[in-house]
């Protein structure tokens, strides 16, 4: 039975109890020797903190299926990262859709001209790196403007022509992780009809963004001229979701239904005008801007979100917080500082399109 107390055998086979505050003793210095024999660790509390996680899973599990999972999903994060790392000054656009679409569907024709326009704008698209309208937006985009991130199964996924021997294509064991970087990079999301993979995908998107566990992004759902495959999915949010009180009618302002795919490239360069990105500081929002609001739209700003704020909250003008000084990038950027009650994330999705407006 395990309890709490965690035990660690050392070099004289004492036990050391093992914490993630500095009470380890002659294991603490061990790790920081680690460190600075290997070189180059930046982060090194954070760096530390991974391998007593380590070594306390090791302590905790006898089941050598637990410990493969977590040793796999640390070493599939740790490629991602790396492989994106490089690209970080870059917008990119992830795409969703079915394996099973031909190169004479409607949709597929659609995506292939998605993935042409959006690195014709400067975008990088990710996929899933396989068939149907991965295939069609990896080929529209390029390999040199495209990202695949695969999964291994034993059926319908392999990496597609364009992908393969990239070195921006990643096999992935589990499904968790590669949603992750699918989400995790992206500047926005395009959903084509697809099967239960897509609506997994879509569904997970809405849900991060709901919760405030995804900053916004824009999120389209295209269908090509004369289908209506989105249209009868929406029918069923309004319907039953909505209309059952299950979500509220405002998060389904979350994404837009369109048949064009200048709509979505437009809509995103739009959405990414002004607002640049946004991260919290202490009870505070703070949004990024690439310039700042008239008082005129402030002042608009302010009376019509103030149903978002926190108690007494308000929403102001601000340069960067000092908080702020690990991304020194950003420094100079005006900021929006909001006292967000972190409830209402559909309505904070629509205070970005008023920052983005013409003042």
């Amino acid at each position: 039975m395990t309890t709490e107390k965690q035990i660690f055998k050392f070099k004289n086979n004492a036990l050391i109890e093992l914490h993630f505050t500095r009470t380890n003793g002659e294991a603490d210095r061990a790790i920081d020797e680690l460190m600075a024999m290997v070189g180059g660790i930046d982060q090194t509390d954070i760096v530390r903190e991974l391998i007593l996680a380590a070594l306390k899973a090791g302590q905790e599990n006898t089941d050598r299926k637990d410990l493969k999972l977590m040793n796999s999903t640390l070493k599939e994060m740790r490629f991602t990262s790396k492989v994106f790392r490089s690209y970080r000054d870059r917008r990119k656009v992830t795409v969703f859709g079915s394996a099973r679409s031909t190169d004479k569907d409607p949709n597929y024709i659609m995506a292939k001209e998605m993935g042409r326009q959006l690195s014709k704008e400067g975008f990088m698209v990710i996929t899933g790196g396989g068939s149907g309208i991965m295939h069609a937006v990896n080929e529209g985009a390029g390999a040199e403007h495209s990202f695949g991130v695969n999964i291994r199964l034993p059926f319908e996924q392999k990496p597609n022509p364009i992908l393969e021997g990239s070195p921006r294509s990643i096999n992935y064991k589990y499904f968790f992780n590669r949603k992750v970087a699918f989400l995790k990079e992206a500047d926005a999301v395009v959903l084509f009809p697809g099967g239960f993979g897509t609506l997994d995908e879509g569904m997970e998107t809405m849900t991060l963004i709901q919760t405030g566990k995804r900053d916004p992004i824009p999120v389209f759902m295209v269908d090509p001229p004369g289908s209506d495959y989105w249209k009868k999915w929406l029918d069923f949010l309004e319907k039953r979701l909505a209309g059952l009180g299950f979500v509220d009618h405002e998060d389904l302002n979350l994404f837009r239904l369109t048949q064009s795919v200048e709509d979505v490239v437009e809509r995103i360069h739009r959405f990414y005008r002004r607002f640049h990105s946004l991260r919290y500081v202490r009870d505070l929002l703070v949004i990024r801007m690439v310039e700042s609001l008239s008082d005129h739209t402030l002042e608009t700003i302010r009376k019509q979100f103030c149903d978002i704020l926190s108690p007494g909250g308000n929403i102001r003008l601000s340069g960067a917080l000092p908080e702020e000084d690990d991304e020194p990038d950003l420094r100079d950027l005006p900021r929006l500082l909001v006292n967000f009650n972190r409830v209402h994330f559909a309505r904070l999705r629509t205070l970005i399109d008023a920052i983005n407006r013409d003042d």
